[in-house]
């Protein structure tokens, strides 16, 4: 066998840059470079071999934890079908990954992690940023990634990646288990010397196959949607990753069964489909949760039924409400008791629309959907023009943005209260035009994950919009958007605080308490005082963005015209009233209350929390 002679670190790159991906025929690298942050755990490991490899391109980011949620951005748009490294230092650089980390396995995105790692070899320990401990001599910070990956593995040989490697990819291509996978690297193991086959770096194409339901099983999903008076359809996120947004809009154009939306798929189908209930659940709109109260039969397509989706287990409220779930996932597919239909999205749908030929909805029931979604523009349509203040409503913000874009241009959102409102009133007509992190509604992915998105498809407009708090906790990415030629457009919200834990903090009788900002006040002890002066513009001005600030609707309106005109990342600062929210519509969320309080507003949401449990259930 012929070996070539590398170190590991030169070996693992030079692997990386020959995996492809494929499905329907299409191939391409599964690998579009890398970020980093170099410190003693990586600079003369993985740094030099990247230096040797300047086709695999290398990305500095600002912040270890960013460059992840930049890569699962970019896997997101990717439609997992592409993916990019992190490596860091050992130490704080290994552990600020870790809340990035946990986000893309939540949402089953590829991310792969090259953590450096403390001596393999140990004489020389303890090392500076090495965690000590007496019960093991194998234990570093980096075993803090265990529970959070999808595949973990400590390289304490340089031969050991030969096997190790195409276990990573296995898992990282897989679309039923993907997540987070992390190599520990120890930093003098990178850069030992290994005689490796050259067969290990030949390009090896992994495949996403479309693999389809048994036909005993869709025979009875069929049956079970025929005896079916009020079905409806659950798009989650599978029905995006697999591309199967054509073959839904088929399969409820042939049966006339309505579609609503979680927020991972939300675009499966355009927002004036006539068949298109919105967004469903805790932040869904009024006819698709009236439609889900109501329904006998869910078909689940690529859902995890998240609390969100099912208004903590009170969505569907028949008695008789069944389930039939597609999933490329079993863990999934088996949720609720239903019938699992193990499968990619896209082939079980067409599957099931086969055999169901000749089947429809009843034109009572399809013209019922109809007008719900004709009402629920009509509120989109008051939302956007409230014509409220100064400062203006956030719906308001929303609705000018959503008019400024194109159809195929991206909004992108992860926390706060921005995400329920996007979900409700965002009119997507591309799917691939709405991007939310909300598995792990990640405070600070916004603008580190739209340089991700902006990554993956550098021709679209990508619209970030962002909450005063996120952005406060992470904006450093600006720095590398604009070092890299990737422009954002970023609508900083500015409503003096958490506004989403603001009013959910109303919600138990607490009153907003510790969630505005504001000086502490002298007087009372709290954080009570006057608004702290922020300056976001100048903030944003400091790190080579171009910046407008705006105080009105027309203002806005303006400013997103400008900022299409401008060739680097924009910040359009504008603030907004807290007070002025969008509605919650036929829906709950469980969020305990205390038993015991003193306080009034507590007891008072203590008596109503104790009766919206009792529609809580059991799916046998």
């Amino acid at each position: 066998m012929k070996t070539i002679r590398l170190t590991m670190a030169q070996a693992l790159i030079r692997f990386l840059t020959t995996q492809l991906i494929e499905r329907d025929g299409e191939r391409q690298p599964f690998f579009a470079g890398c970020f980093g942050i170099f410190g003693h755990g990586n600079l003369a490991g993985i740094g030099q071999a990247l230096q040797e490899q300047p086709d695999f391109r290398f990305y500095v980011a600002r912040n270890e934890q960013a460059m992840v949620h930049a890569a699962a951005g970019f896997a997101k748009m990717s439609n997992r079908m592409r993916t990019l490294a992190c490596t860091s230092s050992v130490g704080p650089g290994a552990t600020n990954m870790v809340t990035a980390a946990a986000g893309a396995t939540v949402n089953r995105l590829p991310v792969l992690l090259l953590p450096g790692d403390i001596f393999a070899r140990r004489n020389v320990a303890p090392v500076l940023q090495q965690l000590e401990s007496g019960a093991s001599q194998d234990l570093s910070v980096n075993d803090c990634f265990k529970p959070i990956s999808r595949y973990w593995d400590r390289i304490n040989r340089p031969e050991q990646i030969i096997t190790a490697l195409p276990e990573v990819m296995r898992v990282l291509t897989s679309q039923a288990d993907t997540g987070a996978v992390t190599l520990s690297l120890p930093q003098d193991v990178q850069v030992e010397a290994y005689d490796y086959p050259e067969t290990l770096f030949e390009d090896r194409v992994w495949t996403v196959a479309r693999p389809v339901p048994p036909r005993e099983l869709v025979a009875r999903a069929v049956e079970m949607i025929r005896r079916a008076d009020s079905p409806l359809i659950v798009a989650g996120g599978g029905v995006i990753y697999s591309e199967a947004t054509e073959a839904l809009a088929s399969f409820v154009e042939s049966t006339g069964i309505p579609v609503g939306e979680t927020q991972a798929g939300k675009g499966s189908l355009r927002y004036d489909h006539p068949l298109s209930l919105g967004a469903i659940g805790v932040t869904g709109t009024p006819g698709a949760n009236i439609i889900a109260r109501e329904a006998d039969l869910v078909i689940g397509v690529g859902t995890r039924y998240g609390d969100f989706t099912t208004a903590s287990k009170t969505a569907f409220q028949n008695p008789e409400v069944r389930f039939i779930n597609i999933n490329i996932a079993d863990f999934d597919a088996h949720k609720h008791s239903g019938l699992a239909l193990v499968g990619d999205a896209r082939a079980a749908l067409e599957d099931l629309g086969n055999a169901l030929e000749g089947y429809a909805t009843s034109a009572d029931y399809q013209s019922r959907i109809a007008k719900l979604g004709k009402d629920w523009e009509v509120e989109v349509s008051r939302l956007y023009n409230l014509e409220h203040g100064p400062p203006i409503s956030q719906g308001e913000v929303i609705g000018a943005v959503n008019a400024a874009s194109e159809p195929t241009d991206v909004v992108l959102c992860a926390a706060g209260s921005l995400p329920g409102d996007l979900h409700k009133l965002w009119r997507t007509r591309d799917s691939k035009g709405y991007h939310l992190e909300y598995g792990y509604s990640c405070m600070g992915y916004e603008i580190a994950g739209g340089l991700g998105v902006k990554m993956a498809a550098p021709e679209r407009e990508v619209y970030v919009m962002v909450g005063d708090g996120s952005y406060l906790m992470m904006n450093s990415e600006i720095v590398t958007s604009i070092q890299e030629g990737y422009k954002l457009t970023i609508v900083l919200i500015n409503n003096h605080g958490y506004s989403s834990i603001g009013g959910l903090s109303e919600s138990v009788g607490s009153a907003g308490f510790g969630t505005r900002y504001r000086y502490r006040n002298p007087d009372t002890g709290q954080l009570d005082g006057e608004k702290l002066p922020v300056d976001f513009a100048a903030n944003a001005r400091s790190m080579g963005a171009a910046v407008f600030e705006v105080g009105d609707l027309p203002e806005l309106v303006a400013a997103l015209a400008q900022a299409k005109k401008q060739d680097h990342t924009t910040v359009i600062s504008v603030e907004t009233d807290p007070e002025v929210r969008v509605p919650g519509y036929e829906s709950w969320w469980d969020v305990p209350v205390a038993e015991i309080s003193g306080m009034a507003a507590v007891q008072e949401a203590f008596a109503a929390y104790d009766k919206g449990t009792d529609k809580e259930r059991h799916f046998l």
